[in-house]
């Protein structure tokens, strides 16, 4: 993986890591760090939901309600945490953690037609990697995702102080963070979700992952509620949205 995603500035200011207490962890080995990610099975045979959760949240933010509604639905749920996140070990760098997204689904031991990926704001950024190395995959869920990974970093750090000019920067995020050649190919259903309201993320990148994905789509936008409060503000219609969904697969 290009060093250049593992540089201490982006680890410093784009990543927003909280402590947790996570009392039976699934524990995930990558290298030079032990992930302590979350497994709730309802039944061996149904589908798998993997959640890749968003910045500044942690899997604990996720173990009340969420894992109930997704086993309600008939899914296992599979909640992905990332280095120096929660009660995992290491530090958060965005190079090192595309590269422990193989490792993740790979200690699932699920077949890739039985896993349902669920990406939520950066955390599409890793659920885009999932279906890049894991094509198969039933399906693939966005929430209040990010379709332009270089506009995020450069709102926070300036190719200069990476010690790179933009040319470098643009070759490194295309090489490994394009968000439109991951989705491109990947054929499977898609569901995008956004709200109109998204102060951090604008609904355009919705709009953008949604004509991006090549197979069966669907685009919801929600009238209410902001990034951090989608699901909550909406929780009904967005379940509702996300079981139509998961059934259809």
């Amino acid at each position: 993986m290009n060093d250049l995603l593992n540089h201490p500035l982006i680890s410093q200011r784009y990543f927003f890591p909280r402590r947790g207490f996570l009392p039976e962890p699934f524990l995930v080995e990558v290298e030079g760090a032990q992930l302590a990610c979350y497994y709730h099975e309802v039944d061996p045979q149904a589908k798998t939901l993997v959640h890749f959760h968003g910045n500044g949240e942690i899997v604990d933010d996720w173990l009340e309600g969420f894992v109930e509604a997704i086993a309600q639905i008939g899914c296992n749920c599979f909640l992905a945490e990332y280095r120096g996140y929660g009660s995992s070990t290491g530090d958060p760098e965005l190079g090192k953690m595309l590269e422990d997204v193989s490792a993740t689904i790979t200690a699932l031991g699920r077949p890739q037609a039985e896993l349902i990926i669920f990406g939520r704001s950066v955390g599409a950024i890793f659920a885009l990697e999932a279906v890049r190395l894991f094509p198969e995959v039933a399906g693939l869920v966005i929430e209040s995702g990010i379709a332009d990974v270089r506009e995020r970093l450069l709102l926070r750090v300036h190719p200069q102080e990476l010690g790179v000019s933009p040319a470098e920067l643009d070759a490194a995020v295309d090489a490994h963070l394009n968000q439109q050649r991951k989705l491109a190919a990947y054929p499977g259903p898609v569901l995008v979700m956004h709200t109109r309201n998204d102060g951090l993320v604008s609904v355009q990148h919705a709009e953008k992952l949604h004509l991006w994905a090549p197979g069966r789509k669907d685009l919801k936008i929600f009238s209410n509620g902001n990034h951090n409060d989608i699901m909550f503000v909406n929780v009904q219609e967005y379940f509702a949205t996300l079981h139509r969904f998961i059934v259809s697969l």
